[in-house]
């Protein structure tokens, strides 16, 4: 029995057997436990308190655990969620409507005016549910982006960003016969991680995918759309950069930065390592941002993956109104600025980097105006309750073509459509 099969099966059961453990005094919100995250949290949530003294929210971090998905999975299954939680990945969230565990945000008063006045028409068909309804509130995202050594790439004679993948694969060759001079260091044009584990894509194939396709979907009428000529692009690209070297195969370990040390002149990472690279970084280290590689003749914006958290309803909350009312305030343009500026991620909301109101944090902030640029160009994952499994199966393939040479681009996607299309057959 597979994992969802399993899932739904406890499901059924504790919906039929428990009642809601939850107080009646006031609404439960959970956090993650980021620190720059309670902070955001509890300043809002004392402002809500003090102006709404009969309608309180209790405010806590999700609780300690391997991970915080199944945190939330342990707390469904025992009727003990939260009212809010606001920290959901978008690709969980068709599994727990499918489970009838979450409030629809589309049947509460002023919530689609609202979501249309914050969101693109883009956005809000994105996060729609196949049942039709809307179970998430498009909250914040992280858009990966390619991270540059600005020096690096002066030092070897790179002196255009290597934007697609003719021009990236020539950098990687300039580092490479750089090697073989004096002073000789180990370093590559870049590094992404080898890990077969599913959601290593999302931070590597995923982004490229979305950047050569304009966005397209990997599933598309309950069956695999990704074997195509720009997913075979992007496997063949990513292999082309392992044979010659200019990628690393060896895993670094987590106490090794390969940027800050200087072993690499780009990474596919988001705007959380500005305010770490400002920590720890050389101070000689000159670095910047720009989109992700595409292929030679891609026309148009540059979309790449958003990492977006959502902000869901458990359906054990008992005043769902007022916990979207809360929400709302989280999300007004007042709320998305205390989120920038306490936390330094994004909320996604169209047009920030022209909007008047952020223009303050931008000027304050410049090496982030990239990533403000980037939000109006960003996807989530597809709406599909088995979309881990999709990705695993694909990240397998991955690793047999990219990494190991061992399929061609061709292959390794036929191989990995069939296998998604048996998957999601069942």
């Amino acid at each position: 029995m597979g994992r969802l099969a399993v899932f739904s099966l406890i499901i059924s059961i504790v919906i039929s057997s428990c009642k809601s453990s939850g107080d009646s005094d006031h609404l439960l919100f959970w956090s993650s436990s980021n620190a720059q995250e309670i902070a955001y949290s509890t300043s809002l949530i004392d402002q809500w308190n003090q102006n709404h003294p009969d309608k309180q929210i209790k405010f806590q971090p999700v609780p300690e655990g391997q991970s915080s998905e199944e945190i939330i999975l342990a707390s469904v299954v025992g009727k003990t969620t939260p009212d809010i939680y606001a920290n959901m990945w978008q690709g969980s969230v068709e599994m727990y409507a499918n489970a009838g565990v979450l409030v629809p945000f589309d049947t509460l008063d002023g919530f689609m005016e609202f979501l249309q006045e914050r969101c693109s028409e883009e956005v809000i068909e994105e996060i729609t549910s196949l049942d039709g309804h809307i179970y998430q509130v498009p909250w914040k995202a992280n858009p990966i982006i390619t991270l540059y050594n600005k020096g690096l790439f002066e030092s070897v004679g790179i002196d255009s960003l290597p934007k697609t993948y003719s021009q990236y694969l020539e950098a990687g060759s300039k580092i490479e016969l750089d090697k073989d001079g004096d002073g000789y260091v180990d370093r590559w044009v870049g590094y992404t991680t080898v890990k077969v584990i599913w959601y290593q894509r999302l931070f590597n194939f995923y982004p490229m995918y979305l950047a050569a396709s304009n966005g397209a979907p990997l599933i598309e009428d309950n069956k695999a759309a990704f074997n195509n000529q720009y997913a075979i692009g992007v496997f063949r690209f990513l292999q082309e950069l392992y044979n010659c070297g200019y990628f690393s195969q060896q895993r670094m370990s987590s106490s090794q930065d390969p940027f800050v040390m200087e072993r690499v002149a780009t990474l596919f990472t988001g705007p959380w390592q500005v305010p770490y690279l400002n920590k720890f970084k050389p101070e000689h280290l000159e670095y910047g941002f720009y989109s992700m590689l595409v292929p030679d003749d891609h026309e148009g914006p540059v979309y790449t993956y958003g990492d977006p958290k959502n902000i869901v309803i458990f359906n054990t909350c008992e005043d769902p109104q007022t916990a979207w009312d809360f929400i709302s305030t989280m999300i007004d343009k007042p709320g998305d600025l205390s989120l920038l500026e306490i936390t330094g991620q994004f909320p996604r909301r169209k047009n920030i980097s022209s909007d008047p109101f952020f223009f303050d944090f931008l000027a304050a902030n410049p090496e982030l105006e990239v990533f403000a640029k980037q939000v109006d160009y960003i996807k989530g994952v597809d709406n599909h309750e088995l979309i881990v499994e999709i990705f695993d199966i694909i990240s397998q393939e991955y690793e047999a073509c990219v990494i190991y040479n061992k399929k061609t681009p061709e292959k390794a996607l036929a191989d990995a459509e069939k296998a998604v299309n048996v998957l999601i057959g069942e």
